[in-house]
């Protein structure tokens, strides 16, 4: 089963090393941690990847590297995410090898379609709900998109963009697999209650059966 809560790391956010706050994560339960590192060079990428690898693979944490497939294969992580100004999913998997998983995002019906055609580990949709944390955010595409997409693969589907620990629950319900989260949970006063938080929820949710229009 697809990890329901996908933590995005982002130093620009995170006050501090990045390693103690993985590894709390990792004992909340996350099993999906993200490196989202925008403004560093290859080399301290690289180097935190590395890092973050080797204290969440033994946990059973997967981290993905966001952008960078070549730093995802040399720094023996779990996969890469890539955006439609990034490699092509499968010029990604070329670099990274086929363990690994590759994600990308999309942001239009036309460019789910395209994916599902990949061989793309998980598709990311979003932005759902306004966000803060890109600079110049894609349009909002709410929770109709993830419906949409949910009923064009059958690939795994992880929902972004400005989720909440009191928006989740719906993200869910639309047939979103996981729920991407950045500043919710990095800037939360307690970022280990606040994964919990999730986790509960998406278990709760996910026991429900489905109905609607996915």
């Amino acid at each position: 089963m697809f990890p329901a809560l996908y933590a995005i790391l982002d130093p620009s956010i995170i006050p501090g090393p990045l390693g103690p706050f993985a590894e709390a994560l990792a004992q909340a339960g996350v099993q999906l941690v993200q490196l989202r590192d925008k403004r560093s060079g290859a080399g301290k990428i690289c180097a935190e990847a590395k890092a973050l690898a080797a204290l969440l693979a033994p946990r059973n944490v997967r981290l993905i590297v966001n952008d960078r497939p070549d730093i995802a294969a040399i720094a023996g992580a779990g996969g890469v995410h890539v955006g439609q100004d990034d490699l092509p999913a499968e010029e990604a998997r070329r670099i990274c090898g086929a363990p690994l998983w590759v994600g990308v995002s999309t942001h239009t019906i036309e460019q789910v379609r395209q994916a599902a055609l990949t061989s793309a580990d998980y598709i990311a949709v979003g932005p759902v709900f306004p966000t803060a944390t890109k600079e110049n955010p894609d349009p909002v595409v709410g929770l109709e998109f993830v419906r949409a997409a949910r009923a064009l693969t059958q690939k795994p589907i992880v929902a972004i963009g400005g989720i909440t620990v009191e928006r989740v629950a719906e993200v869910y319900r639309a047939g979103a697999d996981s729920a991407a989260v950045i500043r919710d949970l990095l800037s939360a006063a307690d970022p280990v209650s606040r994964a919990r938080e999730y986790l509960a929820i998406a278990e709760q949710v996910k026991r429900l059966p489905k109905t609607g229009a996915f």
